[in-house]
Parts: C-alpha cells; structure tokens; sequence
C-alpha cells in the first residue's frame, strides 16, 4: 500500500530533434528507415493484451510508392468489436480502482520509452505510412505524443486535487469516477499523436477504451501499442479494433455500454454518429460524453500593415506542410490590394522552390497525399478550378498518382469569395486566395466569420495594433485558436490547447485538463463525524 500524496513530475515540451546533416538523430532515424522499409510485418486486432486474426486482410502500403507493401492487417468486425467491448469490461474494475499515480506511472513511461529508445521507429513507422518528413514526423509522433503523456497525467493530478470546502463536523470530498461503461476512441490518419492521445487520455483517469485508429495509419497505431504493452498496459484497458468505419463503428455505437466517444476525423462522420447516438439515446446506461474535433477551413487575414516576408512565409508553411493534411492548414487566405502584389510575388517564389517526393529523401519539403480517395478529391478541386471563370491558378495544379499520391503545392486566386474552394475543405495542399480592397476591410471580415461553417484555426497579420485588436475581435467566434502574426498551424500542448466550434467540433481543447474533465464522473462524499440524534431543530422551542 502506498501511503503519500504524490505529485507527478513537472512536465515540460519534449524538445525537437533538427536531423542536421551529420547528427546522430539523422543517422539512427536513416537506420530505422531502412530497416522497416525492407520487411513486412502481420498486423491484428488487439483485444484483452491478445493479436486476434481474422483472416479478413488488406495491406499498407507507403503514400509515396503505392506499389511497397509495409504490412498485411487484419479488419475487425461485430464479432471483435464486441470480444473488445467485454475485454474493456472486464478490465474497468481493477483498472478503475488502481491508485491514480500507478496508473500515471504507465503513461510517464511510455513517455520516456518513446523519448528514447522507440523514438525512432515511431517516427520512421509514420514517415513511411503517412508521407511524412522527418521534420513532421519529429514535432508529431515523438513530440507531441510525449507531450500528451505527460502532461496528460499532470492535468489528472490537477483535477483528483479539485476538492470542495468542509464546514466544522463535517468532510466533503468529491471522488472523481470514471465512466460507467467504454470510452470510443476514433482517431484519424493525419496525427500518430492523436492516434495515441484520444484512447489514452480517459485510460489515464480509469476508463478502458475500444480504439478503432485510421486504417491507412495503422503502421503507426501498431507500434503505439507496442510502446504502451512495453509501459506495462494491463490487458483489455485499450483494445485496438482497426475496420471499416461501418463494421466497427455500428456495433459500437449500438452497445449500451458505450459511456463516452473521443473522436477527431470528418464533419460528416461525427455528426453521423451523434446522430446515430441519439437515436439510441434510450438503450445507454448512462448519456455519453460526445467529445470532437472535426474539419476546418482555416484563414489567415491579412490587414494592410501586415509585414509581406513574414506573411508569405506563413502561408507557405501553413498551407503546404504536410500536404495540408492539418485540419489547421490554412487553406483560404484574405489579402489587401495594397500587399497583394509583393505577397503574391514572395509566396510564388517560395512555392516555387519546394520539392515533392519521397520523404526519406529529407530535401523534399512535402510527400505525397495519404491515399487514392483523397487524391482523387483533390484532383476533383484542382480540376474545378482550372475550368472555373471565376478562379486562377497561380502556382501548381498539377497531379500524379503513376508511382505515389503526390499533388503540387497550388494557390488558386478566386475573383469571389464564395467559390467552393474558399468554403469547403479540401484538406490537400491548396491555398485559395481572395483580395480585398483596402477600403472594404468590414466586409472582408464578414467573410472571413461567415464565409465557411468552420471555425478552427485562423491567424491574423498586423503591425498596427489597433487593426489586431479590431480583428481580433471581429473574429471572436471564427477560430478556437487564434493565431496573431504567425501561421495557424503548429499547436503545443500545455501552450495551445487544441479545438475549435460551429462544423469543427465540441472545442473541448486536446493539450488541456478541459478535454480530460470530460472523461470523468464526480461523486460527491459528505461525511458527518457526529450526527445529530434529535429530529427538532432549535427554532421549535417553546416561547418567545
């Protein structure tokens, strides 16, 4: 038995390692590279700590060479879902009860784990499943995930020392539960860090978990689970149940067991399932906690005063790092007449010198888009626009899917505000740019707040603090996070917690204690040391 109250240690950013020429993180990532690119390997369900093959298969393959085989894996089913759901059942009672710091234990080491000696092939495994460089790989599948891990069980520790005040003859505490039932956890292709973060963070606090992970981010989600079976993971309290959104989703979603859903991915998939959550509101144990980020068509709004060098630079990297596969790319931007010239010519020439290719070549600056379906969507709005009168392409347009997924670094220039590449988004690496006569400033923010049903990620740029601050709050309601001269893309956690509102999600902010208060259920305790024995109180008396 331990008897103390502990503190978790002070958690701090993970610092990102630059893979220079010559350094030893170049080098032992190379080597990580070259090792997994040159096997393949079997990837199955993991239900109660066991691989469960169904013979059900398909393969992954790399985003930039389509024709490379990383894996073959197993689809999960009803069948699984549901041995997946008892595994978590099973697990929640001596889970749920073991002491919160022993449970925090786990999580700061898988942190340490994948700081070190699994750094490296988390990063490759996402390099080479997801097309990212290294550079992306780096402040994603190490850095943010550590981040989420320890940080995560600090805000737990925050939220067990929430205790309410005690009057004299009595003790009021307030006892933090889990959720009655299994936490959803559906997590997308585009992070390996929210693929770890959205089953661990109510596991953290005593909830067991059924993950269904992104099927073309399985590489990484598989060596995730390694690294927390390595941490010491007691079996059933995260099972990993990889399908299609159909077959594992629905039997899921039909249980009444089902306490909580932790899902980022599509607009129309989550309100699918809130839909289908309500539908079946009646058949639940308890009301589920519905938590979720969605899509985004992210700004950056540029005022007059804005400095030119430092805008372009903004939406270079905020539009086309990592394809725009963030749901905080900027993809539409808001320019003044009076800039739009030289932003126009510095972005072009920036654009201009980036490469597209295989990321393990670490000279390009994008891989390839993660999978057919999303490059043909892409390619259906670079084709809407170069047959479109009122939209021009500045740069780029083109795609090849001969060898890998790859789409070209494009900005289109939209004659109205309202084409459908400045509403929906496209999540590929197009940056749609409208200008705006200096004079017309109100207008174009009115655009910007209601020109898209989105409202993530949105940056302004200004050297004039006024124009900041009246931006700022015109666009009170169009971002949940806020960016002030500088791109809209790149948040840490424990420095930007992570959400927006409207079409983008519950805002309940990854990176902060308010996402993990929404994976607990409080029970009030009032305890009287000495009870009154006499039902009168003293006002009955007689007399006057």
């Amino acid at each position: 038995m331990s008897n103390g109250i502990f503190n978790v240690p002070i958690p701090r950013n993970e610092p990102v390692l630059a893979y220079t020429p010559g350094s030893p993180e170049r080098k032992a990532l190379r080597a990580a590279l070259d090792r997994m690119a040159g096997q393949m390997i079997e990837i199955a369900p993991r239900i109660g700590g066991r691989r469960v093959t169904t013979g059900r298969t398909a393969e992954v393959v790399m985003p930039h060479d389509h024709r490379h085989v990383l894996a073959t894996w197993h689809k999960a089913g009803a069948p699984e879902v549901q041995r997946a759901i008892d595994a978590a059942a099973a697990a929640s009672h001596d889970w749920s009860r073991l002491p919160w710091h022993e449970r925090a234990a786990i999580f700061l080491r898988a942190a340490d784990l994948l700081a070190g000696p699994y750094r490296m092939a988390l990063n490759a495994a996402t390099m080479l499943g997801q097309s990212k460089t290294a550079h992306q790989a780096e402040i994603d599948a190490a850095c943010e995930l550590i981040d989420f891990w320890r940080f995560n069980v600090a805000f737990a520790e925050e939220i067990y020392r929430q205790q309410p005040l005690s009057s004299p003859g009595a003790w009021n505490r307030l006892e933090h539960r889990p959720l009655e039932g299994f936490v959803f956890a559906v997590t997308p292709f585009n992070f390996t860090s929210i693929g770890g973060n959205l089953p661990t963070a109510p596991a953290i606090l005593g909830n067991t978990v059924v993950w269904k992970p992104a099927s073309s981010a399985l590489y990484s989600a598989h060596c995730i689970m390694e690294i927390l079976e390595a941490a010491g993971l007691p079996p059933g309290v995260i099972n990993m149940v990889p399908g299609s959104g159909a077959e594992v989703g629905d039997p899921a979603l039909a249980s009444p067991a089902l306490a909580g859903i932790h899902f980022t991915g599509s607009t129309a998939t989550f309100q699918g399932m809130w839909e289908t959550v309500g539908r079946n509101v009646r058949r639940y144990r308890s009301y589920p906690r519905i938590v979720g980020e969605t899509g985004g068509k992210d700004f950056v709004f540029a005022h007059a005063s804005a400095g030119v060098p430092a805008l372009a630079t903004a939406l270079t990297r905020g539009a086309f790092e990592y394809q725009g596969q963030k749901c905080s790319a900027a993809s539409r931007a808001f320019i003044p007449a009076s800039l739009w010239p030289a932003v126009q010519e510095r972005l072009l020439a920036q654009v201009a010198e980036i490469r597209v290719g295989d990321p393990t070549d670490f000279t390009n600056f994008m891989g390839a888009v993660i999978d057919g379906h999303a490059f043909a969507t892409i390619k259906g709005y670079l084709d809407y626009a170069r047959q479109s009168p009122d939209a021009t392409i500045l740069a780029g347009g083109g795609c090849d899917d001969g060898k890998g997924y790859f789409v070209e670094p494009t900005v289109v220039l939209a004659k109205r505000p309202d084409l459908p590449l400045m509403r929906e988004e496209i999540f590929g690496p197009v940056l749609t740019v409208w200008v705006y006569e200096d004079r017309e400033l109100e207008t174009a923010l009115e655009i910007c707040d209601r020109g898209s049903p989105y409202a993530l990620t949105g940056a302004v740029f200004a050297r004039d603090r006024a124009a900041i601050v009246h931006i700022t709050d015109a666009l009170t309601h169009a971002a949940g996070n806020f960016y002030v001269n500088d791109k809209p893309t790149g948040a840490v956690v424990g420095q930007q917690p992570f959400g927006g509102a409207r079409a983008s999600g519950t805002n309940d902010k990854a990176g902060s204690v308010l996402n993990l208060l929404r994976w607990v259920s409080p029970r009030a305790i009032k305890e009287t040391f000495v009870p009154p024995t006499d039902f009168r109180y003293p006002f009955m008396a007689p007399g006057d």
